[in-house]
């Protein structure tokens, strides 16, 4: 399996990870706030799959839609959104950071009950109100 590589707008945070399982559009009112607006585009990789490779990232913690802890991960210097780490052994590896997003088409959307009206759902794809499990 190849690594896939990416990281943030100035270069500061570089990061690599193999094992994409699934990619999704989470459109929850908290990744609206992260995107600047719309939904975010994901990567679904086991957590021990991901490593940054260089820069120390900041962190932000707190309660997700869940209930359960979300800690969303970004350049302290340029702002980029990389990665978020939600209460499961997986992270959220935002596509516009990977260095080729092209080959990883969203699959199935997430959080729909907190889309935007004016945000295209994709009607072929599986879509779930909140968490597929819940």
């Amino acid at each position: 399996m190849s690594k896939i590589t990416g990281g943030c707008l100035c270069g500061e945070i570089r990061y690599e990870m193999e094992g994409v399982f699934n990619v999704a559009v989470c459109h929850c009112r908290e990744c609206q706030y992260a995107s600047g607006g719309g939904p975010n585009y994901i990567a679904l990789v086991p957590a021990p799959a991901f490593a940054f490779t260089k820069g120390e990232p900041r962190r932000y913690t707190r309660p997700g839609g869940s209930g359960q802890a979300v800690t969303r991960i970004f350049c302290a210097d340029c702002g980029t959104p990389l990665v978020s780490e939600i209460a499961m052994p997986v992270v959220a590896v935002k596509l516009g950071g990977l260095d080729d997003p092209a080959p990883y088409k969203p699959g199935v959307s997430v959080w729909t009950c907190e889309a935007q009206p004016w945000h295209p759902i994709d009607p072929a794809a599986p879509a779930f109100a909140k968490n597929p499990s819940g």
